[in-house]
């Protein structure tokens, strides 16, 4: 006697009714950047549809995307050069970049949509790393204290959520202490709790403007080599009094996420990222590139995420009509 588990996917229909993971729209989340000029539209060659964007095409995107079903958002600001300091002080200034950009959109949209900030400095610092320099590395504490700053900028603005992707250590329960301090106590953290330094960033650094003029990340951003520590920065993130949790990058790291899911009962979000995105888009003549999407997206929710940040979502709009 052995097990006839063919039984039960004898049928689509049998199959459709047995599958345990889904998709929907309400699962994602398209990355938007934003330059300071009233209108433009910058290609960017290593990630096909992916722009720059001025404020008018930033908010006709948005525009579009609530047409496909998709609301909710994380925008970025992509700074001029000659616009960042040492210590990106735009990112902290009640009228920069990212403040007017988030009160436009709130202002033009209202609730129909659902915006996420992320809060770093990489974009906006002359060395392009994500937070103040001393002696040839990130000073956690001073950059704490500007995130801090950050993260009320924001939240004036009207952002609906703040994403803190710099890895400093106790980002958590200092953007937290700072927000319940100054009164918003509903304005939800999704911590950035285990990013990977990791090669798969690479076509990011051309849209977002943002690569390190000396040096690299890897004294603040995790080595990839560890599992154990990627749980535990997560977990830290957790207790701090993070409302989600990620883990990016996200195809190369589903046993991270698998493992965080076993491990705490917060939701869990992963970044598919730019060099994810862009090798699937230069397979296109060697796979069925909108299955292999799709499978990617499913394997992401199989893994335990219940938030999928990706730069396909307008395409998965249009495959799940």
């Amino acid at each position: 006697m052995f097990a006839r588990l063919r039984r039960t996917r004898k049928s689509p229909i049998i199959r459709d009714m047995l599958r345990e993971n889904t998709l929907s729209i309400n699962d994602f989340i398209y990355p938007l950047f934003v330059v300071d000029k009233q209108s433009a539209k910058n290609e960017i060659k290593s990630m096909p549809n992916v722009y720059q964007l001025g404020f008018d095409e930033f908010l006709e995107e948005i525009e579009e995307c609530l047409s496909m079903g998709i609301k909710s958002f994380l925008v970025f600001g992509v700074l001029e050069n000659d616009k960042k300091d040492e210590c990106g002080s735009d990112a902290f200034s009640e009228n920069g970049l990212i403040a007017r950009a988030i009160k436009m959109a709130k202002e033009r949209f209202k609730d129909k949509i659902y915006l996420i900030a992320d809060l770093c400095f990489c974009e906006y610092t002359s060395h392009g790393h994500c937070g103040i320099i001393k002696d040839d590395d990130v000073d956690n504490d001073k950059t704490l204290e500007i995130s801090a700053k950050q993260a009320l900028v924001m939240a004036r603005a009207g952002v609906d959520m703040i994403a803190p992707s710099g890895m400093m250590d106790g980002i958590i329960s200092t953007l937290r202490n700072a927000l319940d301090e100054n009164g918003f106590y509903d304005l939800p953290i999704m911590a950035y709790s285990t990013k990977f330094a990791s090669a798969f960033y690479g076509p990011f650094r051309d849209v977002a403007n943002s690569a390190p003029s000396k040096g690299d990340r890897k004294t603040y951003q995790m080595d990839f080599a560890n599992g154990k520590e990627a749980l535990l920065e997560s977990l830290e993130d957790d207790s701090q009094g993070a409302d989600i949790l990620m883990v990016k990058p996200a195809l190369a790291y589903l046993d991270v996420v698998k493992e965080l899911s076993q491990n705490t009962l917060k939701p869990i979000c992963v970044y598919n990222v730019s060099g994810e995105y862009s090798m699937l888009n230069a397979s296109k003549h060697l796979l069925d590139y909108e299955r292999v999407v799709y499978e990617s997206m499913v394997a992401f929710k199989r893994a335990g995420a219940k938030l999928i940040i990706s730069y396909h979502a307008k395409e998965i709009a249009k495959m799940l009509g």
